[in-house]
């Protein structure tokens, strides 16, 4: 009889193993289309020696689609990106361009050219109802392997969003679920096929997945790119505070040190200037010889909770043609850009 019992225990927790397994399959079946491959082209600074020159690179992510027209991905894939091509499951390529993207929380908006026909959406859940153990799984392209599939649990959530600044607003949903490079963007879905989080980085020694990745939350990811509606500045910028803002000679005490800037961009079209020669300066690299940003739409940059509040505020997406107007310090004079 125990034998028997025994049976009938064994049988019940392969069907479980078996549904569980099947329902993951289907799933992915449902929201596969809807996940895409991210592919760029950005500028880079190649040290030889003494000389520096700039070369064209490309770039790898995943992204998913909200809507016929516009997908959601890691704000890193795409921030100084110079090219920007969506990649579909059946092949299709579609370009497209950035509309708001933020680094702290590494979120990014991008509009397709023109829409995908029969569109597959995935649709965001309230990141606030996941809880730590439940189950997950991500889509994306690690290494280039489109549309692989890894599933594992939520290890922990990492919560930074008391902060009114959407410049330093974060939410975090860690995972044991394996990211790896290119899956940067994609989806972590719950078990109801629904987003609740944005693939971001991973915690690593290797260079590789060791267990300890992060996803930006479907949450955060709402009020930020369609709240807020900050617009993306095609910039990569790096804040100069304290002694090294007095290294550069700033007629202020902080500023913003422009590394890279997208030509066809908001602040590339205003004639925002990158830098072409990299540094080392207390251990940290930098791109120096381009602008550096005093002030935007008449708010100075100070660093403070203060300064980046009001400078988000100025860069909000009031209307189609926001105007903008940029300080910034060239070969030691101030010039002002735009209006």
């Amino acid at each position: 009889m125990k034998v028997i019992k025994k049976i009938i225990l064994i049988n019940l927790l392969l069907l479980s193993v078996s549904v569980n397994a099947q329902s993951l399959s289907e799933l992915y079946e449902k929201v596969n289309p809807a996940v895409v491959v991210i592919l760029t082209e950005q500028k880079e600074i190649v040290s030889s020696g003494k000389m520096t020159k700039t070369v064209t690179s490309g770039g790898l992510g995943s992204g998913f689609m909200i809507s016929d027209s516009q997908i959601v991905t890691a704000a890193h894939v795409v921030q100084v990106a110079e090219k920007v091509d969506v990649q579909f499951l059946d092949g299709e390529i579609i370009p497209a361009k950035v509309i708001s993207a933020y680094g702290t929380a590494d979120v990014a908006l991008l509009e397709l050219i023109w829409p995908r026909k029969n569109a597959v959406v995935l649709k965001m859940a309230d990141s606030d109802n996941v809880k730590i153990g439940e189950r997950v799984f991500v889509v994306g392209a690690p290494y280039g392997l489109g549309h692989s599939l890894s599933s594992g649990y939520v290890s922990g959530i990492i919560n930074d969003t008391e902060d009114k600044n959407p410049f330093t607003n974060s939410e975090y949903i860690q995972t044991d679920a394996a990211i790896n490079t290119g899956n940067s963007g994609g989806p972590m879905i719950n078990m109801n096929g629904e987003v609740i989080g944005v693939v971001s980085n991973i915690l690593t020694q290797s260079g590789g997945f060791q267990g300890i990745g992060f996803a930006s939350s479907s949450n955060i990811t709402k009020e930020l790119l369609f709240e807020k509606k900050i617009i993306w500045n095609g910039t990569d910028v790096i804040p100069l505070t304290g002694k090294i803002a007095q290294i550069f000679n700033l007629p202020q005490k902080s500023g913003l040190l422009v590394q890279r800037v997208v030509k066809v961009s908001p602040f590339g079209i205003l004639g925002v200037e990158d830098g072409d020669i990299e540094m080392t300066i207390n251990g940290e690299k930098l791109i120096v010889g381009g602008d550096i940003i005093l002030s935007i739409n008449g708010v100075e940059f100070e660093n403070t909770d203060e300064s980046l509040l009001e400078i988000s505020k100025a860069l909000e997406i009031k209307k189609e043609n926001t105007s903008l107007e940029l300080v910034v310090l060239r070969a030691g004079k101030k010039v002002t850009l735009g209006r």
